[in-house]
This record gives structure tokens, C-alpha cells and sequence, in this order.
């Protein structure tokens, strides 16, 4: 028979309800604040009171993706009818997009951007996550001298902020030819981001029971087969939950890619901040770009969701 609860605890529960939803709206509301900026004109993204009902635009998405310059002068009849729709809504806004000698639309180097930030992000997160995984289960399986002490020093790389290395790390790369390249930047975030990998994976292999590979090895599998056919699916959930949070980090870095690239390997976030239109910052465009930027890593944490909670709650907790 079920128990009879209390006017306290039923007070409680209320109460626990109306926290979680406040906590709620207040980390949606910066999202929802740039999603909305993201579509509306020009001229109410920045109103006081602010602008919460008003027609959706895409021209933002349309100057995001396009050079653009001032309209010194309203386009003839002609031109404004001949021109493609997504020409016109950056003619209503009082810019043109620029052309070159042959006609052709110059495109924004936002694409090219969003592409660096793709292939920096996944290449660097494989790299860690592997290296990681492997490095771990040495230290779970084996017995490493001085284990402690070297475990120690790959978490000592996160302890040094990295804003202090920039300059160093800059002039080495200049020196080696790594500077604005795909690579060096590859380079760099995989080792700011293995050693938390390491002890995050570590967590997880100390939880498989070493049983199972002592029967694999019985069975007649070699090390290194009962590592991918019986270890390797047993700790999915800490890769998973592990490659999510080295993509975040990878994905959201500014200061590194902010020093060490100028234009043929720079990222988005860097990217980002600098389209700003004549006069004025176009706060709609930027918010249409850091719209399109949350959306890769959301949706990977989406798909990934139901390894978060294993990963937050094992591996980095236990010894």
C-alpha cells in the first residue's frame, strides 16, 4: 500500500519543480536570445525595450555567407526585380553584395571557417580519445613504475593555463612552419586535451572486470584481439561520454585559434566576432553565425546523450 505523502513533502516537491524550471530559463534564455537575434531585421536587434514578437528573416543567414558593401544609391526597378530574392533582402537593408569583374558573388569566408572548425575538431578529437584510451588501459592493465607520479604529470598539463604558453607556442610554430596551419592546431588541442582523456578512460577501464580478458585469453585471443573484441565495446560509454567533452573543448577554443592562425587555417570562433557591417556591428549576423556554430556540437551531444550521465557519474570519480 502506497504511503500517504505529506503537505511538506508535496510543498517540497513543488517547490524542487519551480527551481528546476527557473534554472532552466535562465541557461535557455542566452540561446534563445541568439537563435531570435539570428532572425530578426537589423533595426530590432538592438531596441530597448527589447523586441520579442516581430517577422523572421533570413537575411542575416544571407550577409553571414556573402561580401557585402554600403548602397550608396536605391537599385533601379530594373536591377531590383532581376535580382535573386536572397540578393533582395540585402538590398531592403540598405547593402548590396559585392561582385567581381565577372559578375560572380564574392562569397564570406565563413564557410571556409566553419570547415577549418570541422576538420580541427574531429581529427584532434579522434586523436586524443584514441591515444587516451590506449594509454589507459596500459596504466589499468599493467603495472607501470612510478605509475602515480606519471599520471600526475599528464594531469599537470591542464593546470597551466594556456594563455601562458601562447606567445611561447607561437614562436615555435612560426619557427617550424606550423603557424596558420591545419596541423598545428590538430597538434595543439589533441595534447590540451589528452591528458583529461587519459584520466577519464582510465576511470572506465578500471571498472571492466579484468576477468573478461583472462577468459578471452583462454579462449586463445591474443592482447591486443581481446582488447578490440571484448574491452573496446565494454568501454564505448567512456569513449563516447570522453568525446564529447574533448569535441566541446576543441570546438569552442578561442585564444589558440585566435593567436596562431590568420586566415587559411583559422576556425569560426575568431572568425565570428569580426563580421561586423558598415558602421555599426551587425549584431544579426553574428548571432546567425554563432547560431550555425551551436548546432554541430549540440547535435552531437544530442546523439551521445545517453553516455553523459555514465560518464559524469563514473571513471572521473573513482580510483
Amino acid at each position: 500500500m502506497a504511503a500517504v505523502r505529506t503537505s511538506s513533502e508535496i510543498t517540497f516537491n513543488r517547490i524542487a519543480i519551480v527551481a528546476v524550471l527557473l534554472v532552466t530559463i535562465i541557461f535557455l534564455a542566452p540561446i534563445y536570445w541568439i537563435a531570435s537575434t539570428a532572425f530578426k531585421p537589423r533595426n530590432l536587434a538592438t531596441t530597448i525595450p527589447p523586441t520579442v514578437v516581430f517577422q523572421p528573416e533570413i537575411s542575416p543567414f544571407v550577409k553571414l555567407f556573402t561580401k557585402r558593401s554600403q548602397l550608396r544609391s536605391p537599385p533601379s526597378p530594373e536591377e531590383y526585380a532581376a535580382a535573386p530574392w536572397w540578393e533582395r533582402v540585402v538590398f531592403n537593408g540598405g547593402e548590396k553584395i559585392v561582385r567581381d569583374g565577372k559578375g560572380q558573388v564574392q562569397w564570406s569566408g565563413y564557410p571556409s571557417r566553419f570547415m577549418n572548425s570541422l576538420i580541427v575538431a574531429i581529427t584532434s578529437t579522434v586523436l586524443a580519445v584514441g591515444m587516451g584510451t590506449f594509454t589507459a588501459y596500459g596504466f589499468s592493465r599493467f603495472k607501470v613504475k612510478g605509475e602515480a607520479d606519471l599520471l600526475f604529470f599528464i594531469l599537470s598539463t591542464r593546470m597551466l593555463p594556456p594563455v601562458v604558453v601562447a606567445i611561447p607556442m607561437f614562436l615555435m610554430y612560426r619557427a617550424v612552419g606550423l603557424n596558420d596551419s591545419h596541423v598545428g592546431l590538430i597538434i595543439l588541442y589533441t595534447a590540451f586535451n589528452l591528458s583529461f582523456s587519459v584520466w577519464l578512460m582510465k576511470g572506465f577501464m578500471d571498472e571492466i572486470p579484468k576477468e573478461y580478458e583472462e577468459a578471452a585469453l583462454v579462449d586463445g585471443y591474443t592482447r591486443i584481439e581481446a582488447f578490440f573484441k571484448i574491452v573496446l565495446p565494454e568501454a564505448a560509454t567512456g569513449i563516447a561520454a570522453t568525446a564529447v567533452f574533448c569535441f566541446i573543448t576543441a570546438w569552442n577554443e578561442y585564444a589558440f585559434a585566435l593567436i596562431m592562425t590568420s586566415r587559411r587555417a583559422q576556425t569560426a570562433p575568431p572568425f565570428i566576432p569580426s563580421q561586423v557591417g558598415a558602421g555599426l556591428p551587425d549584431w544579426t549576423v553574428i548571432a546567425a553565425g554563432t547560431f550555425l556554430f551551436l548546432l554541430p556540437v549540440a547535435i552531437f551531444t544530442f546523439l551521445l546523450r545517453n553516455h553523459l550521465l555514465r560518464g559524469m557519474s563514473f571513471g572521473a570519480i573513482r580510483k
